[in-house]
């Protein structure tokens, strides 16, 4: 078989493989992250308000945890409410490993899996935050994945269009964003994921 047609099929594969998923032809993006960023004010509970697929997430009432488990480094819970009633969640570690861009976290959920860029291009620490992972495959085309979170199941929808834009002036396309779905989540308890 030609090298041609390893590539096409190795390309047909990962196109299967991210069903659902956000990619492109070319090389990720680098938007500018958070400048002197503080990860102990970033700790605590945040609620997804928009993103772009991601095939990993598969309910409502998406949420994560950051709690400070040692010197850059941070226990993340996801947890979501799945059509069923019952409540998903994963635990993983994020790590910061440039202390001089400590706004670039490194994630993992399984060990011997790759970890995941975990970029946060801005927070107020205190209602938004937009967050951005992205990996380049076989040198040909991009895997990306963004969110936008809140300290509250809410956003005003004039803030969610302003990081949006902010998101899409550095170069990421956010044609696949959706909004995520933050009702009826009572069955989330308010401890869940920590």
């Amino acid at each position: 078989m030609s090298r041609k047609m390893v590539v096409f099929f190795m390309l047909l594969a990962l196109i299967v493989a991210v069903n659902g998923q956000t990619f492109h032809f070319g090389s990720c993006p680098t938007p500018p992250v958070q400048q002197n960023f503080d990860v102990g004010k970033y700790l605590g509970r945040w609620y997804e308000i928009a993103r772009l697929p991601a095939v990993f997430e598969k309910g409502k009432c998406n949420q994560a945890t950051y709690s400070l488990l040692k010197e850059g480094v941070v226990k993340v819970v996801n947890a979501e409410l799945l059509k069923n009633g019952e409540i998903n969640s994963i635990e993983g570690q994020a790590t910061v490993t440039n202390s001089t861009q400590p706004a670039k976290l490194d994630v993992t959920f399984f060990k011997g899996i790759a970890d995941a860029p975990y970029w946060v291009i801005s927070t107020d620490y205190t209602s938004y935050s937009v967050v951005y992972s992205c990996r380049n495959v076989f040198g040909l085309l991009y895997v990306d994945f963004a969110w936008i979170l809140a300290r509250s199941r809410t956003l005003p929808d004039s803030t969610v269009s302003q990081l949006r834009g902010d998101l899409e002036s550095h170069g990421v396309s956010l044609r696949g964003m959706t909004l995520s779905d933050q009702t009826g989540c009572d069955a989330m308890p308010e401890g869940q994921g920590q």
